[in-house]
């Protein structure tokens, strides 16, 4: 068989990620590799570290690029922080607290499950019960944005509630990032992680992620090592800490990191708080769009995320022809529904360079001549 170049389709992405990745990030992608230990690439590297602090609005020392997607960066999380027999408190109210619990599990962990409907924010009441009980629980862990619904958590909220018992607090706003208000530092959050696909609209394959002193004390004075190698931020941590040169760990992705570098100077340019203002008005505009054609919303407004948008599908509409039709009639991608929810939401993401009123009226049409 004869192989050709692959030429993808010009898609509108509107769905839960990856988001649509403008010409600057792509142009970024596309410069000469160098090397990743070049004195150049490393100068990059300390920009790509402090622009990330500017989004996670936070001056944590480890704070930098996992080369791999977000679950990398969740996985990293509990793999530094997690030690056998811990007790973990896992707030799951979607897909991703599940996830929290098997990385628990698999690192030896104890997952004591606080549940709240798919749909609704993180109880913090049934979350202070939950450490009342077991008050040898070392960690908090919750989703800030789930993207299997749409709702967002307090973190504010529950990382104070998690050091009033003496725990620390693993985050996850893998959706939340550059899309809603998110002050690590201010809200003393321990651990958190992101993705670069979602409302930074760079490509996937990073994860940002930012460790409070108090964490990195924490990883430092483990009574046993790391058991991933490549996610032990005591190796990471002479790789990206520190100016000039740095100790070799692994071959970075070069050009992927172009392209974060690129969306977040692009973030810094527009500014966090006008980030999470476009993101609010371009939810607004699509709320109202989707109620005029009959459509219902999962999340209640107030916990509603404006980013990602769950709405329930129209009685006698066939989930997976429809969304087929707007792929295949239209180039527009929305998201189907997650474990529960399978079959009866679409997910509707306004993320990143995505989030823009020109495809906002693009998906109203769209979805109107479909239905």
């Amino acid at each position: 068989m004869k192989s050709t170049s692959f030429i993808p389709p010009n898609r509108t992405l509107m769905g839960p990620g990856p988001s649509d990745v403008s010409s600057r990030v792509l142009e970024a992608m596309a410069r000469p590799t160098i090397g990743h230990l070049d004195p150049i690439f490393i100068k990059m590297m300390d920009e790509v570290k402090s622009l990330i602090q500017y989004a996670f609005q936070t001056d944590n020392e480890l704070t930098y690029a996992i080369s791999a997607p977000g679950m990398a960066g969740m996985e990293c999380c509990f793999a530094n922080l997690v030690e056998e027999n811990d007790k973990v408190i896992i707030c799951k109210n979607g897909f991703f607290g599940e996830r929290m619990k098997e990385n628990v599990e698999r690192y030896g962990g104890i997952p004591i499950i606080v549940n709240d409907e798919w749909g609704k924010k993180v109880d913090i009441n049934k979350v202070e019960e939950a450490l009342k009980a077991n008050q040898d629980a070392k960690i908090v862990a919750f989703v800030h944005a789930e993207t299997s619904t749409g709702v967002k958590s307090d973190p504010k909220a529950l990382t104070k509630l998690a050091h009033d018992y003496g725990c620390l607090s693993i985050v996850d706003t893998v959706t939340g990032l550059a899309g809603v208000p998110l002050l690590v530092d201010e809200w003393e959050i321990d651990a958190i992680y992101s993705g670069t696909q979602k409302c930074l609209s760079a490509s996937p394959g990073l994860s940002p992620i930012s460790f409070s002193n108090r964490s990195k004390e924490k990883i430092k004075n483990r009574k046993s090592k790391v058991k991933s190698w490549f996610h032990d931020l005591n190796l990471i941590m002479s790789y990206w800490e520190g100016e000039g040169a740095r100790s070799y760990h692994h071959t970075a992705p070069i050009n992927a990191l172009y392209g974060l570098h690129e969306a977040l100077v692009m973030l810094s340019e527009e500014g966090i708080e006008n980030s999470w203002k476009r993101h609010q008005e371009n939810h607004i505009l699509l709320r109202d769009g989707l109620e005029n054609l009959g459509i219902n919303f999962l999340v209640d407004e107030e916990d509603r995320l404006p980013q990602l948008n769950t709405i329930f599908i129209p009685e006698g509409v066939v989930d997976a022809e429809i969304r087929l039709k707007l792929l295949n009639d239209f180039n527009l991608e929305i998201g189907a529904g997650l474990g529960v929810l399978a079959g009866k939401v679409w997910r509707i993401g306004l993320m990143g360079h995505s989030s823009c009123k020109k495809n906002i009226d693009h998906c109203l049409n769209s979805i109107r001549a479909v239905i």
